[in-house]
């Protein structure tokens, strides 16, 4: 019984092994590839679509976006938006009491009229934040009337698939290492958290990053998430849009300058004003939000406003920043679910049982990757565990295809052997003994003629069992001398039913100088023996007492025996007739070599001292094929 234990264990560790290879070597693939940032793109992909299913949020009270519209340009009727028009809105505003206000508008060139009241206004307004454009290429310099602290830059990184999905908070001045340039929204949020006692302070996990109130703003490093190989010359954060179809409260320059917007809504609130038209170009693209009024498109304005939603979000309301686990993290999942790739393709057996637990497991996939997205702001590996996923069953699909081409060629082979041996052991035997008489006629005519119509009855009846076993999944064997088995009974059961029926045969002429005839057939467990198997070995019992009856001249005794010893089952038919004459291999002792191969066991036949032949089949039943 321990011995047994032990050979499963065994068995089972050999077929993890075989089942392990692959596996290993298409995530160490995976990996590959990932390292040298062949996955970034279905990670962006599915980081979007991970984002854009999120439940709807709130709008943020805080932020006000006054948007220059198509209808603003018209009812000003000139374009670009000249500066007493732009300085009339910021007094407008400023009577409001904003906590700040963002000018998302380049004014480095004057727009006459009003350029000299306009730069009064930005001189005499503490809480006023205009732009540049430091990164090449097309840089472009602030307003000169306002001093460096209340200019912030509005370059937007994009990734390769020309997709915005981070916000560069500060950076290096190209121009003067030594001097460190802040964004539009990193001035604007931090004058308003400012007012409200909240300072900036240098990251305690990270010291190249900003915390404010102990909330510690997360930078993209260079392999941050599913990006390989990213920028990080200053601190870039991941955008966490607000899934909203309103984000924010906006209204137009026409609402302002006519006094149609209420006072509470600006009050103590951070104002961007900037251009919401296409006429100015200033578009950006994003597939994380499905409710843009421009399919895939943001105006750069709202993007300044989701990041410093995201940030406020974040320190006061303790919304959630998007942040990674870290390289090692992000390989140990990568590594749990390449595992869990082996586990399915070795429990699953079929294509359909393979699939199905597939499109499970992805499903639980994303699912996780969506949870841990939105709750608690973590964005996870999850194309490479998909694509380990979906290489996995395809290779294991491709095997089933393979296996299955196999078991049909294989199936086929059986059937020409089986039908070769069936008519070898039958009709081709009642033949041979015909022609035999008929050449030498010494028996009569009478007799010969009931030996060919023997012969007719035994071709048609084997050509109807060859067409009802074409036609039924029924598991039988037909033997030479008409007895139909049925492979689904025990192995002894079958062995002695072939014994028996193949003695009783009146066709070999050996038969009839019989004496002693021994036979003992013990019960084996044949649960690993396939329905193919039984029948070889059937059929190779009948083949061994048919070549005693063909050729064992002066035969007196034969014994057929199936004896269990030495973990092994040994099936061999004995007799003591005049032994082998010819030395050369016929197509039956061919056929039983390669079935003992494919049993695991070895065929012997070969003549005895002094005189006799044994033909022996042995195998190990215990064996799973």
């Amino acid at each position: 019984m321990k011995k047994r234990i032990w050979y499963r264990i065994w068995k089972e560790f050999r077929l993890w092994l075989l089942a392990v290879r692959p596996g290993i070597v298409v995530l160490l693939l995976v990996i590959l590839i990932r390292i040298i940032g062949g996955i970034q793109s279905w990670e962006w992909m599915l980081l979007d679509t991970m984002l854009r299913l999120r439940p709807i949020e709130n709008p943020d009270e805080r932020v006000v976006v006054v948007g220059i519209d198509e209808k603003d340009i018209e009812w000003v009727k000139q374009y670009p938006i000249p500066d007493r028009k732009i300085a009339e809105l910021l007094t407008k505003l400023e009577t409001y009491k904003p906590l700040a206000i963002g000018l998302d508008i380049f004014k480095n060139v004057s727009v006459e009229p009003g350029g000299e009241q306009l730069a009064q206004i930005l001189r005499a307004n503490s809480n006023i934040i205009g732009i540049e454009k430091i990164l090449r290429p097309g840089e472009i310099s602030p307003p000169q009337s306002l001093p460096s602290e209340r200019v912030g830059f509005v370059d937007l990184p994009n990734d390769e698939d020309s997709k915005n999905r981070r916000y560069l908070l500060y950076t290096p001045n190209p121009k003067n290492i030594n001097e460190d340039k802040y964004s539009l929204a990193l001035r604007l949020v931090t004058k308003y958290l400012n007012a409200k006692g909240i300072e900036p302070q240098t990251g305690k996990n990270d010291p190249n990053t900003i915390r404010f109130r102990g909330i510690e703003l997360p930078r993209i490093t260079h392999n941050f998430g599913g990006y390989v190989r990213a920028d990080d010359g200053g601190l870039s954060i991941l955008m966490n849009f607000r899934n909203s179809d309103r984000p924010f409260n906006i209204v137009s320059l026409r609402d302002i300058l006519n006094d149609r917007v209420d006072a509470e809504l600006l009050r103590d609130r951070i104002v961007l004003v900037g251009n919401r038209n296409m006429s100015t170009g200033d578009i950006f693209y994003t597939s994380a939000l499905s409710n843009l009024s421009l399919s895939g498109q943001i105006y750069g304005i709202d993007y300044h406003a989701h990041v410093i939603s995201q940030i406020l979000s974040s320190v006061i309301d303790s919304r959630t920043m998007l942040h990674s686990w870290g390289e090692f993290g992000e390989y140990t999942w990568i590594i749990v679910w390449g595992f869990l790739s082996i586990v399915i393709g070795r429990f699953t057996q079929s294509a359909q049982a393979n699939l199905l637990t597939v499109t499970v497991a992805a499903f639980c996939l994303f699912s996780c990757g969506y949870i841990m997205l939105w709750v608690w702001g973590v964005w996870i590996p999850v194309a490479p565990s998909f694509l380990i996923l979906a290489v996995g069953v395809g290779l294991r699909a491709f095997y089933q295809h393979d296996k299955f081409l196999r078991s049909q060629i294989n199936e086929r082979q059986n059937t020409i052997q089986h039908t070769f041996t069936v008519i070898h052991n039958g009709p081709l035997q009642t033949l041979a003994y015909g022609l035999k008489h008929l050449r030498a006629k010494d028996i009569p005519y009478e007799q010969l003629v009931e030996q060919f119509e023997k012969l007719d009855r035994e071709i048609r009846e084997l050509g109807d069992f060859l067409k009802i076993e074409a036609l039924t999944t029924e598991e039988s064997l037909r033997l030479g001398s008409g007895l139909i088995l049925e492979l689904k009974r025990p192995l002894h059961d079958l062995l002695y039913e072939v014994y028996s029926s193949t003695l009783e045969r009146k066709d070999f002429e050996h038969f009839k100088t019989l004496k002693v005839k021994i036979r003992n057939f013990e019960p084996i467990d044949d649960k690993y023996l396939t329905i193919e198997y039984k029948r070889g070995i059937c059929l190779f019992l009948e083949e061994a007492l048919c070549n005693v009856g063909k050729h064992a001249q002066g035969v007196k005794r034969v014994q057929a025996s199936g004896i269990y010893s030495a973990n092994k089952y040994n099936l061999s038919v004995r007799d003591n007739g005049s032994g082998i004459k010819s030395k050369l291999e016929n197509k039956g002792t061919k056929h039983f070599k390669m079935l003992a191969k494919q049993l695991g066991g070895e065929f012997r036949r070969e003549s005895l001292s002094p005189r006799g032949t044994i033909c022996e089949l042995r195998w190990k039943p215990t064996k799973e094929f």
